[in-house]
């Protein structure tokens, strides 16, 4: 049995538990309509076997390990539960968020509690940061979407969906809207249709609501606002675009297999990892503008552009550095065999971030841009299975993994 084998059994046992407690009760409220508006102890972790500290203090200098040796952490602390997924980490100017409740902004710099809200945030939401302001559906289940200055917590801004629906999402936002996904409660308080609707960010009113199609998912969404272009998955494996300005759908594509894990975007393409194949479509039309096939048997995973240049993983544990606007490989690299693949990505200066999926002795891996040699591997000797997420801050890199947030230097 191999390695990965062994493992199958529990990591799906986790997916599964991943996947519960992600619905929300239904919500009811009024007409659309728009309102004014403990510092736990750093924890203490053994560094993983051949990863000894390297220098670096929370508001010093750091001193660039030894080859091979990952840096020591600025400052780890607890995470509230339920802190789970990509966009439950988030870094807003010097406060470093986790999607949780309570809700807490701590510094960036050394840890220390900014500020914490309780029952503001659903555990696991989207931290959705733009123009200033984080924005949260309410875990009031009120049927409001509320922003909040992520320096202070207060609350700036609001608006709110009518009581014809539940649920509601934030799942994209720009510097003008904010775009929710929302059920449609029928008579007997089902939900078979949703909506996706854009809220104006400075008048919280609705600027367009459109009704999706029969059938499409209400969860499992992945979306980005691009320029004019609204860009969504879901688990029925479609690609869809609509316009920003109106909502009205541009195009939609079937793909082989869903795609919750991430959009990657270039120069007017969207590329996304369909199962064995990169694929890159025109953001315009929908048209087909390249497709790259990973090895026989192995399926790409996270992807993500960083400085015009496309990264990508698959499950035979090799990362590719793509050109994004051609789909030409740049270099590769299966060095990887002995940890689980990356699933996110970041970037500073020369070095490329990868955060890796469910693995016990994963963690936050340090590539050289150029050419793809590992220079280190930052586990948290922690032992848990959960997946690793990871957010460039400047000189530090702030990192998610189970209930613990990490702040490393970007050495």
């Amino acid at each position: 049995m191999t390695r990965d084998e062994g493992r199958g059994a529990s990591r799906r046992g986790v997916l599964r538990l991943a996947g519960t407690g992600l619905g929300l009760a239904a919500l009811g409220a009024g007409a659309w309509g728009c309102g004014p508006v403990e510092d736990p102890a750093a924890v203490a972790t053994p560094s993983a076997p051949g990863t000894a500290p390297g220098g670096g203090t929370g508001g010093g200098a750091f001193t660039t390990p030894p080859p091979g040796t990952a840096p020591k952490p600025l400052w780890q602390r607890p995470t509230a539960k339920g802190s789970l997924g990509a966009d439950a980490l988030a870094v807003a100017g010097d406060v470093v968020l986790v999607s949780g409740d309570p809700l807490v902004g701590r510094d960036l710099a050394t840890g220390a509690e900014r500020w914490r809200r309780e029952e503001v945030a659903v555990p696991g939401a989207k931290m959705l940061v733009r123009g200033g302001t984080l924005y949260l559906a309410s875990a009031q289940y009120d049927g409001d979407v509320v922003g909040l200055d992520p320096a202070t917590g207060r609350e700036t801004w609001r608006s709110r969906l009518g009581k014809r629906f539940s649920q509601p999402r934030t799942i994209a936002a720009d510097e003008r809207r904010v775009y929710v996904l929302a059920g449609i409660l029928e008579k007997d308080f089902s939900v078979k249709r949703n909506v996706i609707a854009a809220i104006d960010a400075s008048t919280g009113k609705v600027a367009w609501q459109e009704l999706r199609d029969a059938g499409t998912e209400e969860y499992g969404i992945t979306a980005e606002a691009v320029g004019r272009h609204l860009v969504y998955t879901d688990f029925r494996e479609n690609v869809t675009v609509r316009d920003t300005a109106t909502g009205r759908q541009l195009w939609t594509k079937k793909i082989g297999r869903s795609n919750s894990g991430g959009l990657a975007f270039h120069d007017g393409l969207v590329i996304v990892a369909d199962a064995g194949r990169l694929r890159a479509f025109a953001l315009a039309d929908g048209t087909e503008k390249w497709s790259l096939a990973s090895e026989e048997f192995t399926r790409f995973h996270g992807i993500g552009v960083l400085d015009g240049v496309l990264y990508a993983a698959d499950s035979g544990h090799v990362l590719r550095a793509v050109e994004p606007g051609k789909g030409t490989e740049l270099w590769r690299t299966g060095a990887l065999l002995d940890v689980a693949y990356p699933g996110q990505f970041a970037k500073v200066g020369g070095t490329l971030y990868a955060a890796t999926e469910l693995d016990d002795e994963g963690g936050v891996l340090a590539f050289d841009a150029r050419d793809g040699k590992l220079r280190w591997r930052y586990n948290d000797g922690s032992g848990a299975l959960d997946r690793w997420y990871v957010v460039a801050a400047g000189d530090r890199l702030a990192a998610l993994h189970g209930e613990r947030v990490t702040v490393l230097p970007a050495v």
